[in-house]
């Protein structure tokens, strides 16, 4: 009996031992097993080779480059609660966005970025991820092309889509005017099909490799309940920080943008265009936790007369 067993376990073991030639025979030489979880190459980028170009900057939308002004104290004091919230949790890459469209996020997202620019040793990178309806480059005389729109359609690669002004300074109502050097990606050509670019993930892979020559990086979105655009883009960014426009932004619009963003980190609100309110300035900035009271106040309030 035992000798039966015996030849049994060795016909087994022959078995399956001719069974694993045979599967080594046509398995491809070159496969590695894991080989599929390995992360993509990333493109080297040369911050030195950075394309060039003479920009033309609107002075009446930057007002952070000027000399002195209320305004420029706001966005001081936004880029301090900023630098806050970095003291709590990791936080480099700020997604702007808002509920509708003309609440001043653009313009929030940009003068942010000049802000955050003209401190010390700041390295910035300003994208406008608004494919549909792109403002970021007018607002700072750039080419608007090559830019996300075709990085993310794969036509493009990163080096070819950064920019940076050619000059430091910009002659306005006959004086010079320092202005910060930061690196911008402008929106490029893309239209109705942006959603589809965007849902591509691309984008976080461009994040991912830019963000370790940058101290911040700041994106300009689509308004979040007029496309989808903004909330797949969120995922690409550490925070969201959301903009109303005081006298314009009805109070649960302010909520149903905020409800958009419940799956990332929100910085708060910044309220944009207050008149009369009892303390200077013309920007507001809220926090999560003031949102559902002040901003409530500020939002609804209407001009008097």
């Amino acid at each position: 009996m035992s000798r039966i067993y015996d030849a049994l376990q060795r016909a087994d073991l022959e078995r399956r031992t001719a069974q694993e030639a045979d599967a080594a025979e046509t398995t491809d030489p070159f496969f590695l097993p894991g080989a599929e979880a390995l992360p993509p190459v990333r493109e080297d980028v040369i911050i030195d080779n950075i394309a060039l170009h003479p920009w033309l900057p609107s002075m009446a939308a930057l007002p952070t480059l000027r000399d002195r002004g209320e305004s420029i104290e706001q966005f001081r004091g936004l880029r301090s609660q900023v630098y806050q919230f970095r003291d709590h949790a990791p936080l480099k890459t700020i997604l702007v966005s808002s509920g509708m469209p003309a609440e001043g996020k653009s313009f929030v997202t940009v003068n942010l970025a000049m802000s955050l620019a003209l401190n010390t040793d700041n390295s910035v990178l300003l994208i406008d991820a608004d494919l549909r309806h792109p403002t970021l480059h007018t607002f700072l005389g750039a080419p608007n092309t090559p830019g996300l729109a075709e990085y993310l359609a794969e036509a493009v690669e990163v080096n070819d889509i950064l920019q940076r002004n050619q000059a430091r300074q910009v002659v306005e109502a006959g004086m010079m005017r320092s202005i910060p050097d930061l690196i911008f990606i402008p929106a490029g050509e893309g239209g109705d099909n942006s959603s589809e670019l965007v849902a591509n993930h691309r984008i976080e892979e461009l994040i991912a490799t830019l963000s370790p020559h940058f101290n911040w990086i700041l994106i300009d979105s689509p308004p979040a309940l007029a496309f989808a655009d903004a909330i797949d883009l969120a995922r690409a960014a550490d925070a969201v920080l959301l903009v109303a426009r005081g006298a314009s932004t009805p109070f649960d619009v302010a909520q149903r943008a905020q409800a958009a963003f419940s799956n990332s980190r929100i910085l708060g609100f910044v309220l944009n265009a207050v008149k009369d309110v009892p303390r200077t300035g013309s920007y507001y900035y809220y926090n999560e936790q003031e949102v559902g009271s002040q901003a409530h106040r500020q939002v609804n309030k209407r001009p008097q007369g």
